[in-house]
């Protein structure tokens, strides 16, 4: 299958429609999502011991992963941020899954809180199916990843969380006006992190 980005979805967007579509994209990207969501979990289940396992769960899910795209934009394997190459993200991918996977273990052998365990349990069980479906398709893993948080922090803390759900929908609509997916792609990606990672945290909690 072709990795050139999609072609059918933004033809005629404005420059301000870009603009702001870009600044989306940016702004609520995977890595900055779980930033924001492990912490908040943490701090509000946990207090400050939540904040210090919540730190030590993105150094994996999102720091040491954003260091990994940007070796490779040093060296030009990869050529944007956002990896919007198909088949540069199956480099990616299992990159991130086994950096996850270490602080998977780490945090069940130090016997930390059972929602952080189980937060990054989530993150790693939403990342099997994205990359089986990227072998063959570009699924969105922006929209996986916010729509994954948004259902597990309304389980965590309250179905009030799900008030935000349409925030998903306007970063779908950012990453069709930029013709990195299409709109199938942006849908299947937010059931994909909803479904494996909401799950998921139900039942490792």
């Amino acid at each position: 299958m072709s990795t050139s980005r999609p072609a059918v979805e933004a033809e005629g967007a404005s420059p301000a429609a870009s603009g702001w579509a870009r600044r989306i994209t940016d702004g609520v990207e995977p890595k900055n999502v779980i930033i924001a969501v492990l912490p908040l979990i943490g701090v509000v289940r946990y207090g400050w011991s939540g904040l210090g396992w919540a730190v030590f769960a993105a150094l994996f899910a999102a720091v040491i992963p954003t260091w990994f795209i940007r070796s490779g934009m040093r060296r030009g394997s990869i050529e944007d941020r956002h990896v919007g190459r198909r088949r540069r993200r199956l480099v990616v991918l299992p990159f991130v899954m086994g950096s996850v996977l270490v602080s998977l273990l780490a945090m069940v052998w130090l016997d930390a809180p059972a929602d952080m365990t189980a937060m990054v349990l989530a993150m790693f069980a939403s990342l099997v199916p994205i990359m089986v479906i990227t072998v063959w398709w570009k699924v969105s893993v922006h929209t996986a990843v916010l729509c994954g948080a948004i259902v597990c922090t309304a389980v965590a803390l309250g179905p009030w969380w799900l008030l935000a759900l349409p925030g998903v929908a306007l970063v779908g609509w950012s990453r069709v006006v930029l013709r990195d997916h299409t709109r199938a792609q942006t849908a299947v990606g937010a059931l994909v992190g909803a479904a494996a990672a909401g799950l998921t945290f139900w039942a490792a909690r």
